[in-house]
This record gives C-alpha cells, structure tokens and sequence, in this order.
C-alpha cells in the first residue's frame, strides 16, 4: 500500500520559475540537501528538514542558466551551466559566481549527470558525452556530433548498473522518437528506434525510466493518457545496427487527455510510479500513486494550485511546484501484495480465525500445513474449497524443487521469480527454507553450480534465517561471497558467533581489487573522503567529549606524529566499510564471541581497531553522537566492539609497533571518558540538592533565596 503525507513547502519566497517551471532539483553530497535550479539566473540550496535555504547563487544580470546545477559527489564542488556554452565551479564558501571557476566550451550543453560512484558527465546537445575531468582539461576541444540534424534531446537520465554509468537520452524528429544508450565501461553508444504499439495513436509528453543488469524499463505518459513501457537491453545484441523497439501498454487512462500545464510521472520502485495531472474524473489537477503491478490507484493529493508539470524523487521525498512554491510531499510504497493493493490491512484477519506468524514457529507450524490433523477435523465445507483453491499454490513449489533438480540456473532464476509473484500462504516460510535447502544441496553435488542471483532474491523476501537455512552462509562463505554474507548479517538475527567471526575475518581479508568488482550495498557508509579537519579539531586525539576537554594532565596535549592522517582518513575503502558495518549491527553473546575473535591475524586486528576509532572520532565531531548514513553503527555499538577486541587480543597487540600510536589515543580517549563521567555524576548529585530544595519550597509556599556553592 502507497500512501501520501502532509505536504510542506520549502521557503515562503516564490522561485523565479518562468513558464516551463524549473530547470532542476538535484541532490547535495551532503543528506537531506538539494540543489534548486531556477529558469532564471538563480541557483538555491535547501535543507528539507529545516525548511529553509542554506545559501543562494545568481549569474550577472542578462546571463541566463540554461542546465540545471548539479553536485560532484568526487569532490562537492557544484557545477552549472549559463548562456549554454559557460561552465562554472563553486563551492559554499564562494559568494559571487562571476569570481568562481570559468570555462567556456566549444559546444552548447544539454545537461550534466551527476551520481555517486563516477564523475559528473555532460552531454552536449548534438548527443556527445564527456567526463567533467577529460572536458576541463581541454575546454574549447572539438565535440562531434552524434545525432542527425532536425533530432532533438528530449529527456535523458543516468543510471549505475554493474557499478558503471549507463545514460540514456531520448531524442525526437518529426514525431518519431529515438533512444541512445551509452554504457560507460565499453564506450559504447547503442540507438534504438522506439515504435508505438497498437493501442497508441498520440503523442509523448513526459518519461521515466529504471534499470536493473539486464534492461533498462522506459515509460511513457502519452496525450491520450495512458503509460507505456519500453524494454531497452543493456548490453545490445547487435552495436552496431540501429535497432527497433516497440511500446506496450502498461496504464490506461491515469490522467485526462486535455492538458493545460503538462504532466510528468516518476518510478518510485518496482511496483509504483507517481503521476502529475489531471485525472480523468476532475478538473483540478492532483499527484497520484499507481501500482503497476495490479493495476489500481493507490493515493492522490489534489494540488488546487496548480503545477508546472513537473516532478522530482529522492529518497522518500517528491518535489514539484505548486502554484509559486516548491512544495514536498513525502510518500511512502510497502512491498506490493493484493491485499495492500485492494486497500485491505495486510495483518487485519477476522476475529477467531488463525493469524500467519511473521516468524516461523517450529512447535505450531504444523497448525497451519495441509497434513495437521487437528486443522483436518475442524474445517468444513466452506474451508474445503478454500483448501482446493490453495492447491495450485503449492504444486507450484513442488514443480519448482523438481526444476531446481535439473535445469540451468537461467531457467531456475525464471521459475522462482514467477513463484515469488504468487500470493503467499500460511507455509510460505517453510516453502523458501525447502527451495533453499534444494538450492544448496544441488551446489554441494555440483561444485559449478552456484545460483547467486536465486539466493539473493530469496533471502530478500526477509523470510529466512540461519537456523532455517545453516548451509547459506556456509556455502557464500566457500565462495567468498561477500554480497550474500552481507546481505545475511543484516537480516538474519539468529547467526551463531562462530560464523559472524569466519565473515569478519574474509570482510578484513579480501583484497581491495575483489571489493571494487563487487556489488555492495554502502548505504551505512557516509562519505568521508573529502573530510578535513582543522588544527583544533587535530587536538581530538585526547578526546573533547561532549564540550569538556580534560584539563587536569597537560602531558597529554602532546600530539604525536601522524595524528592527522590517521584520524582523518577512513583506513578502509567504503565496501570494506559497509561490510564492517554489518559485522558491528549483527547480534552476539559475549562469552561466546570472544573465542573466535582471538583467532583473527594480529594485522587484521589492528585494522579493525583504526576502523573503529576513526567510526569513534566521527561520532565524537557532532553533539548527537551519531554517524551519518543510513543504520550507520551507533556508538555503543563501536565501544562494545573495541573493548571485545582488545579483549581477546591485549597481549598481541600490545607486542605490534604498528599499533603503539593506537593504543595510545585508545588510552587517551578512556581516560577522557572517565574524566566526562565523573564531572557527569558531580553535576548529578548537586541536581539532585537543587529537586529536594524545590520539593521543600512547595511544601512550605514560602518564598526564599538560596546561595549554592557547586564547586
């Protein structure tokens, strides 16, 4: 089930927006930061959660910005384009953007993309493309042309699929429509020609578009109002041809054909798109929320004020503007199944009747199979038929064990995607444990045989466990399978310790070349590659904790060499982090725990313990206490794992010079903790005088002035 929430607006001061809206809203490198582009000479940047803009840049009086601005995500400089051809630089601290950076190129520019994990690149409005870098260092160098005359570029998005840039533009001439694909670690532009489908007879007004490893999902929002899909390869069979694909019908009738102000949809996830316009049984326009999947509406919001027909997602967020300001409206989209999707509570069952467990129970799960005797003599006629409706079900996940015994893993990866369309039964999670186990039994007779794209979906449907499928992770651990052992460290809430060490000890392990071919959810990992701190910040190595800096042994403003770097720079690569950070979120038994940890190589040691007081300085830089990211570690979380580590580890470190300068801050940092607690508890103590007093003064109703000498 999709929902809508309140909506707010960002600022109270209307956006210069001329007739066709906005050139762009785009996010920062920093969370919760975007970048608003208007169709004048102004470029602003907002906060969401505050509601308000944190700075603002204009070009001169008669220049024009023609692209929307972006954010280098390499280096967090933002990045414009005025009078088509002018290209500027800027960072927060620069005021005027007549004074910042300046190149002018030798063609007019279309667009620049700007994402995490590659550098921005810009595409010229004859349809080349050029990394920032490449095109900075030459700036007026030649810029062929790609496209035929009279084409024009219509819309165009980047996409990061096998962790390289893949951007698609759409071109149109004389009310045909053209699709080019550029894939980035080939160099290798594909065109395609998209041909409208039977039921289509009108024009495109508006696209979308995602992207998974095999093809990239376009949609259309056509004048006749309805929503079309184009599957566009990633990797084309034939590069060379000009290839034909074809539109199919994926809506029907979403918005009314009569369109005064444009309309504009968005793909939120697999399952929902967001569309802007005017629907076919009002005459106000609104934002709507439609599950593709079984076709049906699920939220509106009207917008009485109107729109420009345009519409922007990130995170959790849409941005559009309604009426003169640029309003949010944050959204939510469940996992689609047909209850949510015809308005039914998903957990809602009728008094008397057996709820599905979440988790599965192994002394009442037999309640619910087909063979429970009791169940066999307490159904009537009514249930029967139900049961008779359920069978095809459950053949299906017998057809599908069969399968899973004989045929390529290709075809086995087809079947269980249909079987996971299937609406789930009250057995559902012993059914994915007997797929698993079939999985991973044909995997031990055949050691070629390795279905990872099977496991990976089964383990997303967040069914599974350790105990329900042990050989799992032993087998992702035989491959070092890091992408499934991170996968199973964050869902999996019952991995025996033993385990969770042999996943820590490949994480520290694996060589930097491995990680980088590797798709690895960062998400907990907040970018600290540009961070930099100042002299005063250096001074941190004895630990400023919550704004009380030790004062007591002076000996210890001594800062050793070195410093700097080390508490500066993150010691591992982002995907090392990520999967560090799944080890430090997993659950453990201390007395368990501690064993297995001695066993790890003194070096690895080491590198987690500088992993952890780097997560630990980071923490410390903030008054809350928290990382940025998303589920980053929390900071008893880190404590916990730096005292587990020393504590199976002393006696090997200690006899390490490499790590001398560690051990060193380690102390300087506890003995600063124990400093903060004990002012901590004398504050404590005279609070609690200061209760009592207050207790007395009411119970006497006197007024009376007190003197207190807390120190």
């Amino acid at each position: 089930m999709a929902a809508l929430e309140e909506e707010f607006t960002l600022s109270g001061v209307p956006l210069g927006a001329g007739p066709d809206g906005l050139l762009g809203v785009e996010p920062s490198d920093r969370t919760d930061q975007f970048l608003v582009t208007d169709s004048g000479r102004t470029v602003i940047l907002y906060k969401v959660s505050d509601q308000k803009p944190l700075g603002s840049w204009s070009v001169k009086q008669g220049q024009i910005i023609t692209c929307p601005a972006v954010c280098n995500f390499q280096t967090g400089e933002y990045i414009v384009v005025h009078d088509d051809r002018v290209l500027r630089i800027w960072n927060n601290e620069d005021v005027n953007l007549d004074k910042v950076f300046k190149a002018t190129l030798s063609a007019e520019v279309c667009r620049i993309h700007s994402v995490q994990g590659t550098e921005p690149l810009v595409l010229f409005k004859k349809g080349a493309i050029r990394g920032l870098e490449a095109l900075l260092a030459e700036p007026q160098q030649k810029i062929e042309t790609v496209i035929s005359d009279e084409e024009i570029i219509k819309w165009t998005k980047i996409f990061m699929v096998f962790r390289h840039p893949v951007l698609i533009f759409i071109t149109e001439k004389h009310g045909n429509y053209f699709a080019y694909v550029q894939m980035f670690n080939s160099r290798i532009l594909s065109k395609y020609t998209l041909l409208p489908g039977q039921e289509e007879k009108s024009a495109i007004q508006s696209f979308t578009a995602s992207a998974d490893r095999k093809f990239i999902s376009l949609m259309s929002l056509s004048s006749d109002g309805c929503i079309y899909e184009t599957l566009i390869p990633t990797h084309p069979s034939d590069r060379e041809k000009n290839q034909v694909v074809v539109r199919s019908l994926l809506l029907k009738a979403v918005v009314s054909g009569d369109v005064r102000n444009g309309v504009a949809l968005s793909v939120l996830d697999q399952d929902h798109i967001a569309v802007l316009g005017t629907p076919l049984s009002a005459s106000k326009e609104c934002l709507s929320i439609w599950n593709i999947k079984f076709q049906t509406l699920q939220a509106s919001k009207d917008l009485p004020q109107g729109t420009s027909g345009q519409l922007w997602y990130y995170g959790e967020n849409l941005f559009m503007l309604h009426g003169k300001f640029l309003t949010v409206i944050p959204y939510k989209c469940e996992v689609s199944s047909l209850a949510g999707a015809l308005g039914k509570l998903k957990h809602s069952y009728e008094p008397g009747s057996h709820a599905v467990p979440h988790f599965v129970n192994w002394e009442t799960s037999q309640e619910y199979g087909p063979g429970s005797q009791n169940s066999e003599q307490s159904r009537n006629l009514r249930t029967r038929k139900v049961e008779v409706s359920l069978q095809p079900a459950v053949s299906a996940s017998a057809q599908l064990l069969l399968t899973i015994k004989n045929d390529t893993e290709k075809h086995i990866e087809v079947e269980l995607r249909k079987f996971l369309a299937i609406k789930q039964t009250p057995e559902f999670h012993t059914t994915i444990g007997d797929i698993v186990t079939g999985l991973l039994g044909r995997c031990k007779a055949e050691p070629s045989f390795y279905p990872r794209n099977c496991l990976m979906q089964l383990i997303q449907t967040h069914v599974l466990s350790y105990s329900l499928c042990p050989g799992l992770m032993e087998v992702a651990l035989e491959k070092t399978d890091v992408q499934i052992l991170q996968l199973c460290l964050q869902q999996f809430p019952d991995i025996p310790e033993s385990v969770t060490c042999a996943c820590l000890k490949i994480f520290l392990s694996i060589g930097d070349d491995s990680l980088q071919e590797t798709d690895i959810s960062t998400e907990s990992v907040f970018d600290y590659s540009g961070t930099v701190r100042d002299e005063k910040m250096e001074e941190q190595t004895e630990i400023m904790e919550n704004g009380f800096n030790p004062e007591e042994d002076n000996s210890n403003k001594e800062k050793p060499q070195g410093t700097t770097e080390e508490t500066t720079l993150s010691p591992v690569t982002p995907k090392r982090a990520a999967l560090l950070n799944a080890v430090l979120h997993s659950a453990y038994s201390e007395a368990f725990l501690l064993p297995h940890l001695k066993d790890i190589p003194a070096q690895h040691v080491t590198l987690f313990l500088q992993y952890l007081y780097f997560l630990y300085l980071k923490c410390s830089e903030n008054a809350t206490m928290t990382l940025p990211g998303i589920q980053p570690p929390t900071l008893n979380q880190i404590m916990d794992w730096i005292c587990l580590l020393l504590d199976a580890n002393f006696t090997v470190v200690v006899m390490i010079p490499e790590a001398k300068r560690l051990l060193i801050n380690l102390y300087k940092f506890v003995k600063a903790q124990i400093s903060v607690y004990s002012e901590l508890n004398k504050i404590e103590v005279s609070f609690r005088e200061l209760q009592k007093l207050n207790q007395e003064k009411n119970n006497t109703e006197l007024y009376s002035i007190e003197v207190l000498e807390l120190f």
